[in-house]
């Protein structure tokens, strides 16, 4: 625990020396995109896309599961998702799924082989995905135009990110 109130200490300057600017400004900044992902420490989607601070909204649950959308009672990712889309008005949601997903594997515990693991994972992303897209903010900026989806799917051991090509219903480099 120490050395993250050590480094939570050093982060302004840490921050300065890399050109973020922490200023007044940076809390009115609106993101361009929302990245959906699992809650796995090793996705972090900031390292991923090289954004700074206010660039992306951030929504991260265990296996980066999203509920159906529910006329009733509204869940924090159902909120989370509209406050993104109705009032940050970002025009592009990443749903991002990732190798070794402990989420994945407590649900095909029988399998360990990796091209399994791999279609699971990339199968349980673009179930996230659809989840997503009946969600009413998100069809009414899709049929308007003004949003765009997309499915990624992170390798944890390459560091490589594949995207969803729904022309070739397949997962293509990026």
């Amino acid at each position: 625990m120490q050395l993250l109130i050590d480094e939570a200490r050093t982060f302004p300057a840490r921050a300065a020396a890399h050109g973020v600017n922490l200023g007044p400004h940076t809390t009115s900044a609106t993101p361009q995109a929302m990245f959906i992902a699992c809650s796995d420490a090793h996705v972090v989607p900031a390292l991923l896309t090289s954004s700074r601070p206010g660039d992306l909204y951030e929504l991260r649950t265990y296996g980066g599961t999203l509920p159906h959308p529910a006329e009733h009672e509204p869940t924090s990712e159902a909120r989370t998702i509209e406050h993104a889309v109705d009032v940050l008005c970002v025009t592009d949601i990443i749903v991002c799924g990732h190798s070794r997903c402990g989420a994945i594997d407590a649900l095909h515990p029988d399998s360990e082989a990796a091209p399994f693991q791999v279609a699971a994972g990339q199968w349980h992303t673009l179930m996230q995905f659809d989840a997503l897209s009946e969600y009413p903010c998100v069809q009414a900026r899709l049929i308007d135009r003004t949003l765009r989806l997309h499915a990624w799917y992170y390798d944890i051991d390459a560091g490589t990110t594949v995207r969803y090509d729904p022309r070739a219903s397949a997962f293509l480099p990026l």
